[in-house]
């Protein structure tokens, strides 16, 4: 540390009291006799006096915003100044002022007297005052502005709260003998707690938490102190006193040096905001402002670099890891020395020397091995694996670990450069630079130097390869260094440039700040101001050096150091165009491209099965560059003219694939134009693809562009334009005529092509029914194709009965009962029961013309069904009026006839009952009817057997009513009706209701009923015996006759 006197001035006859600085550093305030002197900072000029105190000015304070600072003097009297230097306020004590301090988050003024202290702020009008035992000496507040800390003349220190009420009191152990004399807060932002530094004329400086608690013991001093200021940052403490000087100490109170020596006592001292100037005010009126150099103490081997902080600490940072250890020495730092597993450190009064704990490279632990407790004057250090070495001027001094000097060098001229370069333990070599010129290389077990380079300039700096076989020195730089990973590569700094350079290509200079002291790798460690940092330089100079010489190898080592991902493209390009394949490779794989990894390692492939046609692997090289041209004239040029045609029309580039083949070749043209429609069918072109396909002879592949963009024009002529013969052409035509629902013209394709059942499938698909039965009278074989599918679309469309008779036309007499079967099915459940019976009647008809054409066997079961099929229809056909008499509300039959259809029905029904009919209905209509027509046995009958029924709720009543009243009438029926029932054959008089059935009771006779009213015909149905012939010879097989 140097301090250098930046001005002075002096004040005659008048003692400076206090001082203090404006916030932004520019103006510096001055309590000096009467008056309040403003002082400019730059260069120490006055500025203005203030009059207006009538006594001598003991303290002055700038508020933290800048805007006012206040004056306090033996007047009693406190002044309040504008930063434009006018006072504005005045208020008084009862005592002379000793001391002011502005709040600094409040701006809250503290005033203190000898008897009392006051606090003031602009949104007051009074001043609070507060009482105290003792005569205050100084004051100051918390960062915070929360508490403000007196020192008493009784060595007691009171700290209060904003509103000047007590909350801790620190009791010194001098009492009154000691009284505290200055006191200040740590403005650090870092430290957990407010610490404050209170020195007294007990010739003690201490250190002191907010609650009161002393941290670490009691700093002794040599001299009363009159004043403590911190640095900006709380790094330092600046003291001055009875010793007529100021001191630097640390913020722990290690004393580091003094700054300037005076002729008085140093009443007040000042650090300038956030800078190293100090100004010191004296008894005698000197007032002066110093400079404060911090020199950069620090050492560096390899990866391992070890720097001065705050002073008294050191440490020791990993470039590579970062990581960093502190090591506390609570002294002065004044050299430091690092090499391999040791670490030297001098202090004002020894030497300490450290080992690592382990022999691992990231070990960051250190230990005590060595005290040198000597005191030692030198100018550098060096540190062996067992001795330091000192240098002082001229001379080297060389010492074991236990304080022997084992060895010593005197030089011919000053030394100005020296470390060590490795070597066997206790057998170390050092690169020595003298003044004159001279390089010199010193072994510490060796007496004799050897002179390795006489230059004409002095040595500023040099170094050593890592092998030991290169030694760089460079007149003009501040410091230069071999990269420790690459031989051929070394740096060097100054005047603000960075210099690479690589074998004994030109230099590549770029900005840098600071100091070059490093270089490995890609990584150049730079001393800027304080700190050591690690800056990540790009080789691309050197490497695009290398290239252009073609020597791809040494590029690709100069590339590992570090380059970025474009320069690693650029060398594996490079190296792919050179066919140095192998760096290439590994180039490639750097930067990840697979893309050209599988064209290197096709390359690769292809000279093991003995490929070496190095022309045809550089086309190949520049096709994947995208050098098209070039590529193709290499593949000509090596009779590969296929691979440039694939290469361009690959690449869409059709104009240049014309060019290049030119039109000598029809194969080669009619493939590129086909190769051309495909890339105008992928690049959403479909007119121009289908119109190259057709000139490419590619029917199939226009005719599906075509007609999936619905282009009947140009579909219509290529169908016209084909030959009938083009078979597969022409049915895609049809086919997207189909699609496009232009029927006639598939029609026109289909014909033109003679495909009579696709064409009959057209027609069929298209529902032209009358075009396929034109087709079908001409071509019968084709009946069943046309005929099923109407049938079936008669069916979808409900016209059942239509479709019926196309599947009998068919042939398809299942389907045809089928539907009839399903038809009546509906009828019944939809309670349609005359078109049931109509069904019915059509499915018996239907049975009756399978019987004939059916074997024996199948003919008779037809024949079942056939009567089976006429019963029911005759069922359903009777039922109808029975249903409509029930559900609606007139009948258009005569009551004898729903007498008798009541009673056919119910004489039908004596075993299961077809669906849909209602025997309930059917007894209501009977009973009803009965009861009308006389025949009140039956009408009793039927009520009593609806009782044994479910009966629906709107008959209930009315059957329930029948069924009393019917009881009031006789119980017989009515003659008329009974004759009626007589069997013809028999003459017997049958029953009204017969539980056997519609035949006579007596022989069994089948009745014969009317088809309109249903009454009982006097007709008899009987057979003749086989063999009884007319006269005409023909056999009668059924005879009616009226008896």
């Amino acid at each position: 540390m140097r301090a250098i006197l930046a001005w002075k001035e002096t004040i005659r006859e008048q003692c400076v009291y206090d001082l203090a600085f404006k916030p932004d550093g520019t103006q510096l305030i001055i309590a000096a006799g009467l008056r309040v002197l403003v002082y400019d900072v730059a260069d120490g000029a006055i500025i203005q006096p203030l009059k207006g105190h009538k006594d001598i000015v003991y303290c002055v304070a700038y508020a933290k915003d800048g805007k006012r600072f206040a004056s306090g003097s033996a007047d009693k009297s406190i002044i309040i100044w504008t930063s434009k230097l006018e006072g504005i306020l005045k208020y008084t004590h009862n005592d002379s002022i000793q001391c002011v301090a502005y709040n600094p988050v409040t701006h809250q003024l503290a005033s203190c007297s000898s008897g009392d202290f006051g606090l003031w702020s602009p949104e007051q009008k009074s001043v609070n005052k507060h009482k105290v035992s003792s005569k205050i000496t100084c004051c100051g507040w918390t960062n915070d502005g929360q508490y403000l800390a007196l020192g008493m003349m009784n060595g007691v220190v009171s700290i209060r709260n904003k509103n000047g009420e007590e909350k801790v009191k620190i009791e010194r152990p001098g009492g009154s003998s000691s009284p505290i004399w200055s006191i200040a807060w740590n403005p650090s932002k870092d430290e957990h707690n407010d610490i404050l530094a209170v020195a007294d004329w007990g010739q003690k400086l201490s250190f002191y938490q907010l609650s009161g608690k002393q941290i670490g013991k009691d700093r002794p001093l040599t001299y009363d102190p009159c004043c403590v200021s911190y640095f900006s940052k709380g790094e330092y403490i600046v003291m001055g006193g009875s010793d007529k000087q100021a001191s630097l100490y640390t913020k722990d109170g290690v004393r580091l040096g003094s700054i300037g020596e005076q002729n008085a006592w140093v009443w007040t001292c000042r650090v300038k905001p956030d800078s190293n100037f100090v100004v010191m005010g004296c008894q005698d009126g000197t007032i002066a402002c110093y400079q404060l150099i911090f020199s950069t103490v620090h050492g560096l081997y390899k990866d391992r670099y070890a720097y001065r902080d705050s002073m008294t600490d050191v440490i020791v940072q990993h470039l590579i890891t970062e990581q960093k250890v502190r090591i506390k020495c609570r002294e002065l730092v004044k050299k430091i020395a690092i090499y391999r597993n040791r670490l030297a450190i001098q202090l004002p009064e020894k030497i300490l020397i450290y080992e690592l704990y382990s022999d691992d490279s990231s070990d960051m632990h250190y230990r005590i091995k060595e005290k040198i407790c000597r005191k030692f004057e030198c100018n550098l250090l060096v540190v062996c694996s067992q001795h330091i070495i000192l240098c002082q001027e001229k001379r080297l001094q060389c010492l074991s670990f236990t304080s022997v000097k084992e060895k010593e060098w005197v030089m011919e001229s000053l030394i100005r450069y020296i470390k060590v370069i490795g070597g066997s333990q206790g057998r170390e070599g050092l690169l020595v630079g003298l003044k004159n010129g001279a390089i010199l290389k010193i072994f510490v077990d060796n007496l004799f130097p050897i002179t390795l380079l006489k230059l004409s300039t002095s040595v500023r700096c040099l170094d050593m390869s890592a092998s030991r076989n290169k030694l760089a020195v460079e007149p003009n730089a501040n410091s230069v260094a071999w990269n420790t990973q690459c031989e051929d590569m070394l740096c060097f700094s100054g005047n603000g440039y960075l210099n690479i350079k690589a074998s004994n290509f030109p230099v590549h200079q770029q900005k840098m700040q600071g100091f070059m002291v490093g270089y490995n790798g890609s990584k150049i460690f730079c001393l800027h101001v304080y700190s050591m940092l690690a800056v990540e330089v790009p080789q691309s100079a050197p490497m695009y050096q290398y290239l252009e010489r073609k020597m791809f190898k040494e590029a690709y080592q100069i590339a590992c150091l570090g380059v970025t991902d474009s320069d690693w493209r650029d060398l594996a390009t490079e190296a792919l165009e050179g066919l140095d394949f192998d760096t290439a490779k590994k180039a490639f794989i750097r930067i990840r491209d697979l893309r050209y990894l599988e064209l290197i390692n096709s390359i690769e492939e292809r000279k093991r099965r003995g490929e070496n046609d190095n022309e045809l692997f550089l086309a190949d090289v520049y096709a994947y560059q995208g050098k098209f041209h070039e590529a193709a004239k290499l593949y000509k040029r090596s009779g590969h003219e296929s691979r440039a045609l694939s290469m361009y029309t690959d690449l869409r580039m059709f104009d240049y694939a014309k060019d290049f083949i030119g039109g000598t070749d029809p194969k080669s043209s009619r493939i590129l134009m086909t190769k051309q429609a495909d890339w105008a069918k992928s690049s959403k072109e479909p007119r121009a693809a289908a119109e190259m396909y057709l000139s490419a002879g590619e029917h199939l592949k226009a005719i599906d562009i075509i007609g999936e963009h619905g282009w009947e024009d140009m579909l219509i002529d290529i169908a016209r334009k084909l030959d009938k013969a083009e078979r597969e052409p022409l049915a895609k035509c049809a086919l997207y005529f189909k699609k496009l629902k232009h029927h006639g013209y598939a029609s026109e394709t289909y014909s033109k092509m003679g495909d009579l059942q696709a064409l009959l499938q057209l027609h069929v698909e298209t529902r032209h029914w009358e075009e396929a039965f034109s087709l079908v009278d001409k071509h019968p074989q084709f009946k069943n194709d046309v005929f099923v599918p109407y049938a079936q679309w008669l069916a979808e469309n409900d016209r059942f009965e239509e479709a019926q008779k196309a599947f009998h036309m068919a042939g398809r007499q299942n389907e045809a009962v089928k539907v009839l079967e399903q038809l009546t099915h509906n009828a019944v459940v939809e309670n349609r029961f005359n078109d049931a019976g109509y069904y019915y009647w059509m499915l018996s008809m239907q049975c009756l013309d399978i019987a004939r054409a059916e074997s024996e066997d199948q003919r008779d079961e037809m024949l079942k069904k056939f009567e089976r099929f006429q019963h029911l229809a005759e069922l359903y056909h009777v039922y109808r009026s029975i249903q409509r008499y029930t559900d609606e509300p007139f009948s258009s039959h005569m009551p004898e006839t729903l007498f008798n259809i009541c009673r056919f029905l119910l004489n039908n029904l004596t075993k299961d009952i077809p669906p849909g009919i209602s025997k309930v209905n059917t007894l209501y209509a009977l009973a009803k009817q009965s009861r009308r027509l006389g025949a009140y046995k039956l009408a009793r009958y039927s009520y009593e057997k609806l009782q044994e029924l479910h009966i629906p709720s709107r008959f209930q009543e009315s059957i329930e009513l029948g069924s009393l009243t019917i009881r009031s009438k006789p119980f017989h029926d009515s003659e008329d009706l009974i004759e009626g029932m007589m069997c013809y054959r028999c003459s017997t008089n049958n029953p009204l209701l017969n539980n056997q059935g519609s035949v006579c009771i007596n022989c069994r006779q089948p009745f014969i009923y009317s088809a309109s009213s249903y009454e009982v015909l006097p007709l008899v149905q009987f057979y003749l015996e086989e063999g009884i012939m007319t006269h005409a010879g023909t056999i009668w097989t059924t005879v009616s006759c009226r008896l």
